[in-house]
């Protein structure tokens, strides 16, 4: 063994050799990825992160002494995942050349070789596809690394940090960290808390942002800031969000939203060029992403982060229903009621009533058992269920039971309002604003993977950038009966939108944006409140008093009376990013070593339990559920 590490040095990785290396005396290291024993030869397949190269263990090879012969024998031995090292000649496959590897024009036939570890027999098999469950393969993660689509997907991880730097860098940004213990200050997220031994009772959050020091980087006057960093929350999980995730962290003083816009799509542009080698100037010969009113992405699609891969928008049908009085249908007429008498605000509605339009070439494909189906679907998601009608060629409704009392004034108006002709398939929610968007949304995006508009995971070579725009600062929480911060108490409202802080704050609009992506937000970021007076304003709001803005984030807003710049910034999903430019199912797809759905690691056994003793040490009691 020390002969190939300390003599013979790797010359080339397993995926480098090709027709011109013919002749070479090469060496490689590697894993046993297959074995085949012939009798007269051993041929293996060696494999390391660039690839595989066919290894012929021939007794015969000439030239080289009774060391083939010797390394013949040894290969015997072999098994898959041992760790071996091997010497040998570059030689052609001549006719048996194989089209599926890169390096399938040739083979290195053996001179020596060396056993550097042996392997126990894997609990799965370490190739392409396999049909091994999630939760073994997370077991042994570091084997299912070893996989060709992971490393693949790695490597791309890899270069979309590499060009972000150099971008960056390039644009005058310094790259600077921000701490990972801070604080614990309320926001859009629930912290993971860190209890401090040296200071009994008390507790650090893991920052699930670098938000607020970013900008105290403005105050300092570092201008330009960046960095690709972990954050954490403690939420729910899902196919694309894990308890620890990296964002690419960016601020910038005196710019407006148009100034960050140009600088991300710049950082997009140059992605997608040296990872995907993809231009996007084809898509976007502007060499800018279109943007969407926030307003109007929930109008026409019930989210702010619409795929515009396909069409389908929805149909809000709420004036219409109002204007009808409910047209005959019990579920919608005490909704036109409360609107009628004032209850509900035509301009900030508690309930609506919207309408999902399949036209007829796709509503074709979707049976009377199909249709069934997709009312359980939207039920699993709240919903008491999915009102629809087909509409025939003279506008009448088949196959629902709302044709039966709507008026034909309300029916014609929705099939007016919807475009519906001959052959559509129409799909009602009503009710709570928030229920009938999400509800929906998801049924917009799940009737397209069931069409094969878009691809069930991946981007199907569609790349439909979109900013979506002008959002409400505010939101009303319906738990606590009162406004909250849409996003953080931090975004600067719109000009025109300040005088309304005290009057009207559910009209308020604000500097803040989201990139999407395919139907994913790949960035979302805001431009800053760096005027007192007005934070201020944003603080009463949201009934917060000057006692406790101060208990909550007096060091930021005290930093602010020191001279702050005008700023704004974004953060970027590096996981979210990886996943869609690599074409991965899920975000633990992309993370080396991520948490399951329950947000444990199957392969360390985290989170576990401790000693009683480490817990009096942080001064800490563990109160179990009952």
């Amino acid at each position: 063994m020390a002969r190939f590490i300390d003599e013979l040095k790797r010359t080339h990785h397993c995926g480098e050799l090709r027709a011109d290396s013919e002749g070479k005396i090469v060496t490689l290291f590697g894993w046993v990825a297959s074995y085949r024993d012939y009798g007269g030869c051993v041929f293996i397949d060696l494999r390391d992160r660039e690839g595989i190269t066919q290894i012929v263990f021939d007794p015969e090879l000439s030239g080289h002494g009774d060391t083939p012969k010797q390394a013949k024998e040894g290969a015997r031995e072999l098994r898959t995942e041992w760790v071996i090292g091997v010497r040998g000649v570059v030689k052609s496959r001549g006719a048996n050349k194989n089209p599926k590897l890169a390096t399938g024009d040739i083979e290195v036939h053996a001179i020596e070789m060396t056993v550097f570890n042996k392997s126990e027999t894997p609990p799965f098999e370490v190739a392409d596809e396999i049909d091994t469950g999630e939760e073994k393969r997370l077991q042994y993660r570091y084997l299912d690394l070893r996989r060709a689509p992971f490393q693949r997907t790695l490597r791309v991880r890899h270069r979309i940090a590499q060009t972000v730097r150099r971008y960056f860098d390039e644009q005058g940004f310094l790259e600077l960290e921000t701490p990972m213990m801070v604080k614990y200050t309320p926001g859009g997220a629930r912290n993971f808390l860190v209890p401090s031994r040296t200071n009994p009772g008390k507790f650090y959050a893991l920052a699930e942002s670098p938000q607020l020091f970013k900008q105290l980087y403005m105050v300092a006057g570092f201008d330009k800031y960046f960095q690709i960093v972990k954050c954490f929350r403690d939420e729910a999980l899902r196919i694309d969000r894990q308890p620890e995730f990296t964002q690419i962290d960016v601020e910038m003083s005196f710019v407006n939203q148009d100034d960050v816009f140009r600088t991300i799509e710049g950082m997009i542009f140059r992605v997608w060029k040296d990872v995907l080698g993809v231009d996007l100037m084809k898509l976007f010969p502007s060499g800018r992403f279109p943007q969407l009113p926030f307003e109007e992405s929930m109008r026409k699609y019930g989210n702010d982060k619409p795929d515009m891969r396909f069409d389908m928008p929805h149909t809000d049908l709420t004036d219409v229903v109002v204007e009808h009085g409910g047209g005959g249908i019990p579920f919608w007429k005490p909704i036109a009621e409360k609107f009628t008498s004032g209850e509900y605000r035509r301009d900030l509605p508690a309930e609506i009533v919207k309408a999902l339009r399949v036209p007829g070439e796709h509503a074709a494909k979707l049976s009377r058992t199909e249709t069934d189906k997709l009312e359980e679907f939207v039920k699993g998601m709240g919903a008491k269920g999915l009102a629809r009608a087909r509409v025939d060629a003279e506008g009448n409704w088949t196959q629902s039971p709302l044709a039966k009392t709507i008026t034909p004034e309300l029916r014609a108006a929705i099939n007016a309002r919807t475009g519906a002709k001959d052959g559509d398939l129409l799909l009602f929610q009503f009710g709570r604003e928030s229920v009938v968007q999400t509800v929906l949304a998801n049924l917009r995006t799940h009737l397209a993977k069931k069409l094969g508009l878009i691809p069930e995971t991946g981007h199907g070579d569609q790349w439909k950038f979109l900013w979506v725009v002008d959002p409400p600062l505010f939101e009303y929480d319906d738990d606590s009966k009162k406004w909250v911060a849409a996003h953080h108490a931090f975004t600067r409202p719109h000009d025109a939108c300040v005088p309304m802080l005290d009057t009207d704050p559910g009209r308020v609009l604000c500097w803040r944006y989201d990139l999407v992506l395919n139907g994913f937000e790949i960035a979302g970021g805001s431009i800053r409140l760096h005027d007192p007076a007005v934070q201020a304003k944003v603080f009463h709001a949201l009934g917060i008093s000057d006692e406790e803005a101060q208990a909550k984030f007096g060091f930021l807003l005290e930093a602010l009376k020191f001279g702050a710049p005008p700023h704004g910034g974004i953060a970027i999903g590096m996981d979210r990013l990886s996943m869609l430019l690599s074409g991965a199912e899920s975000l633990r797809d992309v993370i080396p070593f991520p948490k399951t759905q329950k947000g444990t690691d199957l392969m360390t056994d985290a989170p576990n339990e401790v000693s009683p003793e480490q817990l009096q040490e942080l001064h800490v009691r563990v109160v179990l559920p009952q």
